[in-house]
């Protein structure tokens, strides 16, 4: 009797070509897999796509002097060439940026809320005046509270692997003049997702 077999394979970010990492640690193992239960007589579904959301889509954005949107769409269709040009054989390589991906998550987000599963909390944020919009962590950089390394990023730092947040940093930081506000996740994905709060603005010039 066959069985159905589901491969979910990691969703690489569409903000760059792929590269042979990719390939050796996720794709390649997964299309093996795949391949030998299709010849066993199993159902197969391999699915994928590209992740269109995030700091590194606007990061490439920024450095390609271009829209989100027009990297999105450019390396997803370098990824499906690649795909056909190896061999990999999926059964759905799809974006994050279809009205069914929408439709899902948000319908997640709102069962798992309305089961009393996760909930609402207040967060700083930055924000750049001159910009006018909310930062990504990954935009601010400090020097490290924790091993001294003077680029470390608002979520994460690159020297010592130490998790932060961008409040930890010491502020000698060179990007922009910022202002953080207060946020407060709304109920409901359908509805601006925050409402943003004047807390105080603080100078974070070159140190």
């Amino acid at each position: 009797m066959s069985e159905r077999i589901f491969i979910g394979v990691a969703w690489p970010y569409a903000n760059g070509p792929l590269h042979l990492g990719h390939i050796a640690g996720a794709y390649l193992p997964a299309d093996i897999f795949a391949r030998y239960h299709r010849l066993k007589g199993n159902e197969v579904l391999m699915v994928s796509g590209s992740d269109q959301h995030g700091a590194p889509i606007t990061i490439r954005a920024e450095q390609e002097s271009t829209t989100p949107q027009e990297v999105v769409d450019k390396y997803h269709h370098q990824f499906v060439d690649c795909w056909k040009k190896l061999g990999i054989s999926f059964d759905l390589f799809t974006t994050t940026g279809t009205p069914n991906h929408t439709q899902v998550t948000h319908d997640i987000f709102l069962t798992l809320l309305n089961n009393g599963h996760i909930y609402k909390e207040k967060t700083l944020q930055a924000y750049c005046p001159k910009c006018q919009r909310f930062l990504p962590d990954r935009y601010l950089e400090g020097t490290c509270p924790h091993c001294g390394f003077i680029k470390a990023r608002g979520d994460e730092c690159d020297e010592c692997g130490k998790p932060l947040n961008p409040s930890e940093l010491k502020r000698n930081l060179r990007i922009f003049t910022v202002t953080f506000v207060l946020l407060c996740l709304a109920s409901s994905l359908r509805s601006i997702p925050f409402c943003a709060f004047l807390l105080f603005r603080t100078s974070w010039l070159p140190g």
